[in-house]
C-alpha cells in the first residue's frame, strides 16, 4: 500500500476523514451531555418481571415514591410477568438507552441463562445500577400437612415419594431453585408447580392446592404472622433477624443448603454513565432513608445499595455459581 506523504492528496483526504470522525465523536459526546444533563424530562417506567403482590413488586414500589420525589419525575412500575423475568428483562434490553426505562432484576436474571434460550446476553445487554436487597425464603407448609421440622418433611416426603405439590413464583426463581436443591441433598421427590410470581405461588398455598413453598420472607410475612401458615425453616445461611426463632434448613438436617434472594436494578445497555450514575445516587440515597430501611428490614430485606461495578461482579457471579449448580443438581427448565 502507498504510504500518504505529507502534503500529498492522499494525506489531505485521511487527514479529512479523520477530523470528520473527531467532530462527529465530539458532537455526540456533547449530545450525551446534553441529555444526561437534562435527565430526567419525564416519567420512567420500573419494570417488574412479575405479577402484583410479590417480593420484587414490593420491592419495586416501596421505592417508587422515594425515586419520584428524589428525581422530580414520576416512576412509574409497570408488572410484566412471564418467563421468570425474561419477558421483562428482554423488554429493557430492547429499550431506548435513555434512562426512561429500569428493571427490577432478581436472580432469574443469574439463573435463566443456565435454564432457557434467551434472545439477549444477560451481561453485555445491560447497564447494572445497584443492588438494592438481599433476602431469604421460608420453607412454608399448609396447616394440614402433619410436618412441624425439616425432618419430619424429609420423613414425610418419602414415605410418600411424589405426592406432594410445590408452588413457585415460577421456573429458575429461587423459590423453585430452593425447592430442587432441597430434593437434590435429601434424596425426596415432589411434584413442581410455578406460578407467574411469588403472590399466585402463596395463594396457591394458602388454599391448600400446593403443600409447600419456599416463599420470599417479603412476601409471606404477614401471613405468617397470621398463623395462615407454618414456617419449618429458613434458606439463608443463618437465621433471618426478622425471626430469630425458625432454625435455618442447613443447621436442620442439610448441612450445607444455603439460598439466598436478591433483588437489583438494570438500564439497558449504552444508556449513558451520567444517567447511570445519577440513577445510583437516588436509588443509594433512598436505600438510605431511615423510614424506607426500616421499612424494608420489617419485610425481611436487607438493603444494599452499592456501585454500578460491584453489581456488575456481583450479577456476573450469581451466573456462574447458578450454572453449576443447576448442572450438578441436574436442573431443567419447563
Amino acid at each position: 500500500m502507498k504510504k500518504a506523504v505529507c502534503g500529498s492528496p492522499a494525506y489531505s483526504e485521511r487527514r479529512r476523514r479523520v477530523t470528520g470522525h473527531a467532530i462527529a465523536a465530539a458532537l455526540l459526546l456533547m449530545a450525551g451531555t446534553c441529555v444526561a444533563q437534562s435527565y430526567p424530562a419525564k416519567s420512567i417506567r420500573f419494570i417488574v418481571g412479575f405479577a402484583p403482590g410479590g417480593t420484587n413488586d414490593i420491592l419495586a414500589r416501596a421505592l417508587a415514591p422515594k425515586l419520584t420525589e428524589f428525581l422530580g419525575q414520576t416512576v412509574v412500575v409497570e408488572n410484566r410477568p412471564g418467563a421468570t423475568t425474561a419477558i421483562a428483562t428482554e423488554l429493557t434490553a430492547r429499550s431506548a438507552p435513555d434512562g426512561y426505562t429500569i428493571l427490577l432484576n432478581a436472580p432469574g436474571h443469574a439463573t435463566n441463562p443456565a435454564l432457557i434460550r434467551l434472545s439477549f446476553d444477560p451481561v453485555r445487554d445491560f447497564a447494572f445500577i445497584t443492588l438494592v436487597a438481599e433476602s431469604q425464603n421460608l420453607v412454608l407448609v399448609h396447616p394440614s400437612l402433619p410436618v412441624y421440622s425439616v425432618k419430619e418433611l424429609i420423613a414425610f416426603s418419602k414415605k410418600r415419594p411424589g405426592d406432594l405439590n410445590y408452588a413457585s413464583a415460577g421456573v429458575g426463581t429461587t423459590a423453585h431453585l430452593s425447592a430442587e436443591l432441597f430434593q437434590y441433598m435429601t434424596g425426596v421427590r415432589w411434584v413442581h408447580v410455578p406460578y407467574k410470581g411469588s403472590g399466585p405461588g402463596l395463594i396457591s398455598l394458602l388454599t391448600g392446592e400446593a403443600s409447600l413453598y419456599f416463599a420470599n420472607i417479603p412476601t409471606a410475612f404477614s401471613h405468617l404472622r397470621a398463623g395462615k401458615l407454618r414456617p419449618i425453616a429458613t434458606s439463608g445461611p443463618k437465621r433471618t433477624p426478622i425471626a430469630p426463632e425458625i432454625p435455618t434448613v442447613a443447621e436442620s438436617g442439610v448441612p450445607g443448603f444455603a439460598v439466598t434472594s436478591w433483588f437489583g436494578v438494570a438500564a439497558p445497555a449504552r444508556t449513558p454513565r451520567l444517567i447511570v450514575d445519577r440513577l445510583n445516587a437516588e436509588f443509594v440515597r433512598a436505600l438510605n432513608t431511615p423510614d424506607l430501611r426500616e421499612r424494608l428490614k420489617g419485610m425481611g430485606a436487607d438493603p444494599v445499595g452499592n456501585t454500578p461495578e460491584q453489581y456488575t461482579d456481583y450479577v456476573q457471579n450469581e451466573i456462574a455459581k447458578w450454572a453449576k449448580v443447576i448442572k450438578a443438581a441436574g436442573i431443567k427448565g419447563e
